[in-house]
């Protein structure tokens, strides 16, 4: 597939994601509770023993939403919102066996996602503490259930099946933290059968910390997604030595790659300023709509928003300056509403 722009109508599976089920907790806040749980506006971070108290705090005290969250099961579930057909998406992840996956599981279910959750016993489903301060989120996950993931989940028959039918394979790099052997097994079919793999960097914290895992997965990244921040720390994890993010962008390109007939493209958002793509070593600018200060509801969700935008129109076989632009569209969108949710049916028309 090499996205010139002949369009194509969606296949069933034709695109598997793996990563955290989360059920995101999210309420308006004050800085005092930030600064209680030493925590920072736009934070994305994983929850150490301090945060335990933070997750009831958030019920008890403050109005508090339950929304079906994850960063990969949301970027599918956009994407499932754009393609409008049921099941194109597939989804890998860990839940406990309890309510919180029944909840996660019935809303993706319901938005299109085919849903193949691990289920442990071990611990109870994953949870996101969502700060909103203003137009800032805070992100604080406790894992729980989702790092039980086990690689031997995808022998599973039905797993199988889906990993044979598709043809794009997606990761967050918060889940380099729990199981990057699955990443890579997911790596190394989409390489051998020259399909496409694409990772996203998910925060600062996996560049700094896994670092390893992350250099053994980069060969196979045939799609790369970061915004500036995470771009940054790549790019001191890494060696690189520019604070330029058009440099950084086309040197992370050019990194070894081991299907050298596909060159790496990457997509460095910076909020409101335009889109960094890298395609063929070419630098792309493009710009993205801005909204007035009284649109923006709630940041949380825009990149996965993105991802999905863009990952629905690779689906389409549709060139990567539209893909970008779906991106905008769908971050856009998620972000004049409260959590990663949507309104209404897409109609995205590229212009």
């Amino acid at each position: 597939m090499d996205n010139t722009g002949s369009c194509s109508s969606p296949k069933e599976g034709q695109l598997v994601g793996i990563g955290n089920p989360l059920l995101d907790i999210s309420a308006i806040v004050d800085e005092e509770l930030l600064k209680k749980y030493d925590m920072h506006p736009d934070d994305a971070i994983m929850a150490e023993e301090k945060h335990m108290p933070l997750y009831r705090e958030l019920m008890e005290k403050y109005k508090a939403e339950f929304i079906a969250g994850g960063s990969v099961q949301n970027s599918l579930r956009v994407a499932q919102w754009i393609l409008k057909k049921p099941k194109i998406c597939t989804y890998f992840g860990c839940v406990g066996d309890d309510d919180y996956a029944k909840i996660l599981k019935a809303r993706a279910v319901a938005e299109g996602v085919n849903v193949l959750y691990q289920v442990t016993s071990a611990a109870p489903t994953g949870t996101c503490a969502v700060l909103v301060t203003g137009t800032h989120r805070s992100l604080c996950a406790n894992l729980a259930a989702a790092q039980k993931f086990t690689e031997d989940h995808l022998a599973k028959e039905e797993c199988q099946r889906s990993i044979q039918a598709a043809e794009f394979f997606y990761a967050s790099g918060f889940f380099v933290a729990v199981s990057p052997e699955s990443i890579r097994q997911l790596a190394t079919h989409a390489h051998t059968n020259d399909h496409t793999f694409i990772m996203n960097l998910s925060a600062p914290f996996v560049s700094q910390f896994f670092k390893e895992p992350l250099e053994k997965l980069l060969p196979y990244v045939d799609v790369l997604f970061g915004n500036e921040a995470e771009a940054e720390a790549f790019a001191k994890a890494f060696n690189i030595e520019s604070t330029d993010l058009k440099e950084i962008a086309v040197k992370i390109a050019a990194m070894p790659k081991l299907n050298e007939s596909r060159r790496r493209v990457v997509v460095i958002t910076q909020g409101c300023d335009p889109v960094i793509l890298v395609e063929n070593g070419e630098i792309s600018l493009i710009p993205v709509s801005v909204l007035a200060r009284e649109q923006i509801v709630d940041t949380n969700g825009a990149g996965d928003a993105f991802a999905g935008g863009f990952l629905a129109q690779m689906v389409l076989g549709a060139p990567y300056k539209t893909c970008v632009k779906c991106g905008i569209y769908t971050a856009t969108h998620i972000i004049q509403h409260s959590g990663c949710t949507f309104s209404g049916e897409s109609n995205f028309v590229d212009s």
